[in-house]
């Protein structure tokens, strides 16, 4: 599994896309810092960047290397290695190196302008977090896609499709549904459907941090109230880790039941 995680992150951080996906972060970030001069707003400014932009890379490109790379799994199915560590090593190494790429383009920045000796270092951590386990979660859950569904164009499609629900349609039903119920505690229903999406459980973690009750939000007033910043972190951090797991328990299980 390590050779194959090795070749896969080796493979993937040669890439076009892992370069251009740096860049677009290194650029963004000095161009925020550059303008603001505050590591607060900037990191503020980059949550709404980093929870849209990361499960959306995370998903395109955890279908596109799952298709992309059928003959060479093929290839190596046909030799005396455990399927589990052929999936886990691709996908750990396509996780791995977004993850690296989007680090390191968010984090010189930061560094440049001295977040480590700064009040916001753990700010800045918990963003750094909440990308990188996007990252492993939707590249998890399009690799479990590709593994469910034979047709590469009805498989990448219904990864963009469950990226839209969870990022931007998810929302608008929740909200629709406070609207419709307003007249009945709804606290409950908030916290439970909350932790069923996992880009509003990392833009709550990362509100919980920064302490800014205006931007909280209804779930992440209900997280505060309900568990308190520390408890309300906590299980977000848990929730996050489910999450992680889930997918890369369910592809694992389907290659091994899959005739290829």
């Amino acid at each position: 599994m390590t050779r194959i995680l090795t070749y896969s992150c080796y493979d993937l951080l040669r890439s076009r896309w892992s370069y251009a996906y740096f860049l677009f972060y290194l650029i963004t970030t000095l161009a925020l810092l550059y303008f603001s001069s505050d590591l607060s707003k900037a990191i503020i400014s980059l949550m709404n960047i980093v929870l849209i932009l990361s499960p959306l890379i995370g998903t395109m490109l955890g279908a596109m290397y799952s298709y992309n790379s059928r003959e060479f799994v093929e290839l190596l199915l046909a030799q005396p290695i455990r399927r589990r560590d052929i999936f886990l090593g691709q996908y750990l190494g396509l996780a791995g190196s977004l993850s690296l790429s989007f680090a390191l383009g968010m984090g010189i920045p930061f560094l440049i302008y001295g977040v480590q000796v700064s009040a916001e270092v753990w700010n800045f951590a918990t963003l750094l977090f909440s990308g990188v386990m996007l990252t492993f979660i939707f590249s998890g859950l399009a690799f479990w896609i590709a593994m469910k569904q034979e047709d590469k164009t009805r498989g990448f499609g219904t990864a963009i499709l469950l990226w839209l629900f969870l990022a931007i349609v998810y929302d608008g039903i929740f909200l629709l549904a406070l609207i419709l119920f307003e007249a009945w505690p709804l606290e409950k229903f908030a916290l439970a459907a909350s932790l069923f999406n996992p880009i509003d459980l990392s833009r709550i973690l990362i509100m919980l941090k920064l302490d800014i009750s205006a931007l909280l939000g209804y779930t992440g007033a209900v997280f505060q109230q309900f568990a308190g910043s520390t408890r309300g972190m906590f299980i977000c951090v848990l929730s996050l880790l489910a999450w992680a797991a889930l997918p890369v328990a369910g592809f694992l299980y389907s290659c091994k039941r899959k005739d290829f």
